[in-house]
């Protein structure tokens, strides 16, 4: 009996053990983006979006992503313990019209850690 409960004991600090270690490696969400810096006015430009993030899993994971266009938000993607990002890096991609210059602002955040911060992206529409 006194060796089970040691085992128990010792199975519990190694699980905490193992689940500090992969917190240790984790980090905040952070985003970067890809798109033309020149769009022709009326024209769909693609916009992609690259979230990384260390250790997604049920625990601590990739919580939202946004992107706003001229201050407006055009695009959000929530996840959940149960429906975690595909993978620690993935790309989300959206389509927009570029009627006028655009400010692109992604931002990503972490459900433990937060977001490493927003990046922003200019497209100048020529006519």
């Amino acid at each position: 009996m006194r060796y089970r409960k040691l085992l128990l004991v010792l199975g519990g600090l190694a699980f905490f053990t193992l689940l500090l270690c992969s917190q240790a490696a984790a980090n905040k969400s952070a985003v970067s983006i890809q798109g033309p810096t020149e769009a022709p006015r009326g024209s769909e430009v693609i916009i992609r979006v690259t979230v990384t993030h260390n250790d997604n899993n049920p625990l601590h994971y990739t919580e939202w992503i946004y992107v706003m266009v001229n201050g407006k938000e055009v695009a959000r993607w929530t996840y959940s313990a149960f429906s975690r990002p595909e993978s620690e890096t993935f790309t989300k991609e959206l389509k927009y019209q570029a009627s006028d210059n655009m400010e692109i602002k992604a931002e990503a955040s972490c459900n433990v850690h937060g977001s490493a911060g927003p990046a922003i992206s200019r497209i100048s529409v020529k006519d």
